[in-house]
């Protein structure tokens, strides 16, 4: 008999997980859209309507699912992730149904931006936080509250730190196109990547092989610079590649949200996803990737 997982968050990524997912799980997917129904259905998900902004709506959740996959980002201010405390709150209500099960394990998906500026060195796990946005406190209060959770209520809590997620339908195509510029390779900050289809096979893995309370690295082997990342696109494309300025420039020129992004610079050692996880990349590197996928050109082209 096929266990329950309950996914939060049921967009992109989600619905690429579902066919792989449906072979070992009957899936559950809490959607606030009422236009989401019809699709999570057509791939194979049980629709719950909810909305994470508003903890009344969400008392069917508890006891509904043995795994439950959060998937969805916090609010987009504020210090603290209400999203997920009213997620944690719904999910260990007494069930109202007989034989109902409270959850066993839950899987976070976080950012690797928790981490800030870290001058371009390789780190590992076991790296302090160091939060420098909105976004990243946010995420590191739900890192905190998701393992304290856990530690609570006796279920198994593992965490994915990803970063940028890219696949033929996610690429800065847009960008390019506009002619925005990228820093000066001296200057520029170090970047990490992840195939949204790698993704799902790393999610599907930690379903089964994350140990509780463990951090992963959900990334790829690349070691490129953001302007080494937009060339490789802007020449698979045949698009001109951007022009290089100097940080000092780039305040006027590139817009808060990017700049925030280039003011960080990590690389990320993925070590544990292939050793404990036991994950093969299908996409190890991104120029790999970029060089060798005809679909992605077959998309945009």
């Amino acid at each position: 008999m096929k266990r329950t997982l309950l996914i939060i968050g049921c967009g992109d990524i989600a619905l690429r997980a579902a066919p792989l997912l449906q072979a070992r799980y009957r899936l559950l997917g809490l959607y606030r859209r009422p236009e989401n129904r019809a699709l999570l259905r057509l791939h194979g998900i049980t629709p719950m309507i909810g909305d994470l902004d508003n903890p009344g709506s969400l008392g069917k959740l508890a006891g509904t699912a043995h795994t439950v996959l959060h998937l969805a980002p916090p609010p987009d201010h504020g210090k603290h992730d209400t999203r997920t405390a009213n997620l944690l709150a719904a999910l260990i209500k007494r069930p109202k149904v007989k034989g109902a099960m409270l959850p066993q394990r839950l899987i976070y998906i976080s950012t690797s931006g928790v981490y800030g500026d870290c001058n371009g060195a390789w780190i590992d796990e076991t790296r302090m936080v160091n939060p420098q946005t909105g976004r990243a406190l946010r995420r590191v209060d739900a890192e905190r509250q998701v393992r304290n959770w856990g530690l609570r209520n006796h279920v198994s809590v593992s965490i994915l730190r990803v970063p940028g997620i890219y696949a033929s339908n996610r690429l800065p195509l847009a960008r390019l196109r506009a002619c925005m510029p990228a820093l000066l390779p001296e200057e520029d900050s170090y970047t990490n990547h992840i195939h949204a289809d790698d993704l799902v096979r790393i999610v599907f893995a930690a379903l089964r092989r994350a140990r509780p309370g463990r951090i992963y690295h959900a990334c790829d082997d690349s070691n490129l610079k953001m302007g080494e990342y937009f060339d490789l696109i802007a020449d698979r494309f045949d698009l001109p590649r951007p022009p290089r300025i100097t940080r000092v420039e780039a305040e006027g020129r590139i817009s808060p949200g990017m700049l925030s992004f280039m003011r960080e610079s990590r690389r990320l050692a993925n070590t544990r996803i292939k050793h404990e996880l036991h994950v093969n990349l299908r996409y190890p590197t991104v120029a790999g990737c970029i060089a060798g996928d005809a679909a992605i050109t077959a998309e945009n082209g």
